[in-house]
């Protein structure tokens, strides 16, 4: 079974998206800027379409491991150490993406800078260059806020840039930003067109099925789903092992007890978009609080609608909380239109 591992990997962005507006502040599609950007630095630059792959994967999910670190913190700790742990975090679970080229410290080092003030120390030469393109594009972005940034005021943008070639952006990686940061890249980063910009900036990355891809992916949502609550930890990884002994028993196919295990570790994809006092909360939810938890599920299925291949995935996931009566969410199915998978999704889900 082939997927195609672009198309997840913007639907893992959008809920990485979702996680950073919250817990930071970020603004909106602030990942999925950062891999457009890099993705025309690394064509400039002159790097092959699988090296584009990569480069641009790493740069949208750059905050990745956001949740977990957050998680992690522990009072005394000064900023400098929390920026180190969340860049080593990032480049652990990222790590485990079945990439086709090396992706040695993409995400560990994008917080350095070409003077060696970043978190490491790391000076221009002692990094690798594909990690100063996806830093130089993160650092302009939060900074300026691309998608709002007036193109009358591009000038200035681009001189600020150059002031700071050397120091905090490396020669090669400004140059490259100022090679592609014109008014029509700009005006492609406005939130009302951004998806479209992204999806024409990356390659095609299809991938076969196989058990490192599986663990891979699982690794990485489950990490960013998982730790957005102290409530969820390890909930994703539970309910794809009990999934896939299920399915075993019952006797699915390799390829089928895989889609069980991966549909069980997105399942809880759509409830990124759930804010943390909800999914924390200790007492009994209000109806209006509730109404928005039962959101989750359709929330997951938008995300994940757009992955060629993930079709019957995306339908498990999707439908955990259905029930044979028909009184389930988000949408209300009945016995009938309850295939087995999805049934013991929900079992599985329960049971935890």
């Amino acid at each position: 079974m082939k997927i195609r591992m672009d198309q997840l990997i913007s639907s893992i962005g959008t809920a990485l998206d979702a996680v950073e507006g919250e817990l930071l502040g970020a603004t909106t599609n602030h990942g999925r800027r950062i891999a457009i950007l890099s993705a025309a630095m690394a064509r400039h630059c002159g790097y092959d379409e699988d090296s584009v792959s990569s480069i641009a994967s790493c740069a949208l999910l750059h905050d990745n491991a956001l949740s977990e670190y957050i998680l992690s913190e522990k009072p005394g700790k000064d900023q400098a150490i929390n920026l180190v742990t969340h860049c080593m975090f990032g480049q652990r679970n990222v790590q485990v993406l079945p990439f086709r080229t090396g992706i040695d410290g993409y995400v560990k080092y994008h917080h350095e800078r070409a003077d060696g003030r970043g978190p490491f120390g790391k000076k221009e030469g002692e990094f690798p260059e594909e990690v100063a393109i996806i830093a130089i594009a993160d650092a302009v972005d939060a900074r300026d806020r691309l998608q709002f940034y007036p193109a009358a005021e591009l000038d200035a943008l681009r001189e600020r840039i150059g002031r700071h070639t050397g120091s905090r952006y490396t020669r090669q990686a400004a140059a490259a930003m100022l090679a592609v940061l014109d008014e029509a890249m700009l005006q492609s980063l406005r939130d009302d067109i951004v998806f479209d910009t992204f999806a024409a900036h990356m390659p095609v990355w299809e991938v076969d099925l196989t058990d490192r891809a599986i663990m891979g992916i699982t690794g990485i949502t489950a990490k960013i789903i998982d730790y957005k609550s102290e409530f969820t930890r390890n909930h994703s990884v539970q309910i794809s092992n009990i999934s896939w002994l299920m399915a075993e028993r019952y006797g699915f196919s390799e390829e089928d007890c895989a889609k069980m295990y991966l549909a069980a570790a997105l399942h809880d994809l759509g409830k990124l978009k759930v804010p943390v006092e909800i999914l924390e909360k200790l007492g009994k939810l209000t109806a209006e609080e509730f109404a928005i938890i039962k959101k989750h599920p359709r929330w997951t299925y938008e995300m994940l609608e757009n992955i060629d291949g993930f079709e019957k995935i995306n339908h498990i996931a999707s439908n955990h909380h259905e029930k044979l009566d028909g009184s389930g969410y988000a949408r209300g199915l009945g016995a009938a239109e309850l295939d087995l998978p999805m049934r013991m999704m929900t079992c599985a889900s329960i049971r935890r």
